[in-house]
């Protein structure tokens, strides 16, 4: 008994007492349990990475918090290295998303911004909310927690300028309001998608399981009214989406151009959408009974004279161009099967406008493979390994462009960009402009997402833990309800006025206004909703193109809403 005894006192203060081990400790259990609890869900809906924060709280209320230097410097780097990361993803695409093209879905996302900053000044005069909480609460409310980190910084900063200016805990808000932010989005939609049901086009009227993945099937060709007939044609016969990737022709597999002519009994393999693939058999004849949609499928084994190859593209003179406009198929004799942009597959369509940074899948013979490889950019082999060097550089200029001082009329105390809004512009300066200088910028996608995962959840960890003394005693009573409906209001009403707007005075289809509103507040869940009940690739489209301006905007707004009414 004694022996237990004492190995359950060295256990509390293994966690209690505030050491660099018991820091450690208290983060990465916070961080495992809490990302851990992410993956459940609950209706489809699950608050993900976020449930960190919740964990983080509960071991802040506590007491398992550790000394406070470390906490601030925990907190502080996780949310550096999340937002120059952050912003090195979305650098390469961030210009071109301003073009045109992208420019009316963009003015949609920063108004969507801006209705919320006006009716967040609206509340806090009308409910008696301070300024800095209604940051946190707005924060909660577009589940942006890189906008909460930026106004913390700030508040701290202008606390140090001006010690009459109140400290205050913004991440209470946000934490209050996160969940409802998550689901308030979703019955947005829901709501716009019955009130505008005739917005949603014909082809964008998926099944469910039609969205989630491109579908492939094969068919042999049995309709005489094809046979003679070039690609080109056969495509106009229908208002389907599919591209065709490869046919069989006397057992000899080839690449078609839209010149190629179908003869009877060649076999086509088709990239479409499972629904789509019943009335493509109607155009081309049978079904062969070949699943070609199993994992693991080797495509390189089964086609032997033909490769099957990704490539970023890195060539500027590419940016922004529509895919149909390189005509790669009929120059290069190879097609492009899929693109992936910041983790989204879009349809590669002739429309679909390419930018810096995305991903794309060749299929064609090797030497006509490697000639794409040079109109596009480097293959993903040469490009595994970051360039630490020019990350740590560029976190080093963030933060200098950070803490210089700006000036703004009217305003008696400058403005600082602080830990948040400098590496988010340099990020984002570097992976557009770096390749242009001769620097490595690019990483892929998986140590990006690597990055940022670690930054966040370090902050996120941080914020719950130095929230969690005050947040039970806040939540239940008067003021935590208050800050609840404020949130529910910055949540619904700027997406259900400017998705009215775009709809009923734009005539724009709601699939398009849908992503748009989903990366507006940047809400990954409300996307798969989008996806999976309003349909078709344009939600996803939308939402990859007003995703960096809006990520921006919440960062720096955030900054300059404290600034200005304190």
């Amino acid at each position: 008994m004694r022996a237990f005894c004492k190995y359950m006192e060295w256990l509390d203060s293994l966690f209690h007492n505030q050491t660099v081990v018991q820091s450690v400790l208290v983060f990465c259990a916070v961080s495992a349990l809490g990302l851990a609890l992410g993956r459940i869900k609950i209706a489809g809906i699950s608050l993900g990475i976020t449930f960190v924060f919740f964990v983080g709280i509960i071991a802040g209320h506590f007491g398992l918090a550790p000394d406070k230097q470390m906490l601030s410097f925990a907190q502080s780097f996780g949310l550096i290295l999340f937002v120059y990361a952050l912003g090195l993803q979305v650098g390469p695409g961030f210009f071109s998303s301003l073009k045109e093209g992208g420019i009316k879905l963009s003015m949609l996302a920063i108004a969507v911004v801006v209705v919320g900053l006006i009716l967040s000044v609206v509340l806090h005069y009308t409910m008696g909310i301070s300024m800095p909480d209604m940051m946190g609460i707005l924060s909660g409310a577009v589940t942006n927690t890189p906008a909460l980190g930026a106004a913390q910084q700030t508040l701290n900063y202008l606390h140090i300028m001006d010690p009459n200016i109140p400290l205050s805990e913004i991440a209470l808000g946000c934490a209050v309001t996160y969940p409802l932010g998550v689901v308030g989005v979703i019955l947005a939609l829901a709501l716009l998608k019955n009130v505008f049901p005739k917005s949603i086009p014909d082809e964008a009227r998926y099944d469910r399981k039609d969205c989630k993945s491109t579908y492939i099937v094969s068919f042999k060709v049995s309709n005489k009214q094809i046979v003679g007939k070039s690609v080109k044609d056969v495509v106009a016969l229908s208002h389907k989406n599919f591209v065709i990737s490869r046919i069989w022709k006397k057992g000899k597999v080839t690449i078609p151009t839209s010149s190629t002519v179908f003869d009877l009994d060649d076999v086509v393999l088709i990239m479409t959408t499972e629904s789509d693939a019943k009335w493509l058999e109607l155009l081309f004849g049978a079904k062969e009974d070949l699943d070609w949609n199993e994992e693991g499928i080797d495509w390189n084994d089964i086609d032997s004279e033909l490769v099957s190859r990704q490539i970023i593209i890195t060539q500027n003179k590419v940016n922004g161009k529509t895919l149909g406009s390189l005509r790669i198929r009929n120059h290069y004799g190879v097609n492009i099967t899929r693109v992936n942009r910041a983790g989204i597959d879009l349809q590669p369509n002739r429309d679909l406008l390419l930018q810096i940074g995305d991903k794309v899948t060749v299929v064609g013979e090797r030497a006509s493979t490697k000639n794409v490889e040079r109109l596009l950019g480097n293959s993903l082999a040469r490009l595994k390994e970051p360039n630490l060097i020019a990350i740590f550089i560029g976190i080093l200029l963030g933060l200098v462009i950070g803490s210089l001082p700006i000036k703004v009329p009217g305003v008696t105390v400058p403005v600082q960009l602080g830990i948040a809004g400098g590496p988010i512009i340099v990020g984002i300066l570097m992976g557009a402009f770096g390749p242009r200088f001769s620097i490595v910028t690019y990483t892929t996608q998986s140590a990006n997402l690597m990055l940022r995962q670690i930054g966040i959840v370090l902050y996120l960890a941080g914020l719950g833990i130095d929230s969690g003394g005050q947040f039970f005693e806040t939540v239940f009573r008067a003021e935590g309800a208050l800050w609840i409906l404020a949130g529910f209001l910055l949540t619904v009403i700027p997406v259900l006025i400017v998705g009215i707007y775009a709809v009923k005075f734009m005539k724009m289809d709601l699939p398009h206004v849908s992503g748009m509103l989903c990366g507006s507040m940047s809400n990954p869940m409300a996307l798969t909703y989008a996806n999976t009940n309003i349909g078709g690739p344009h939600p996803a489209v939308a939402y990859a193109t007003v995703y960096p301006v809006v990520m921006f905007l919440r960062v720096i707004t955030a900054q300059l809403m404290l600034t200005i009414f304190l």
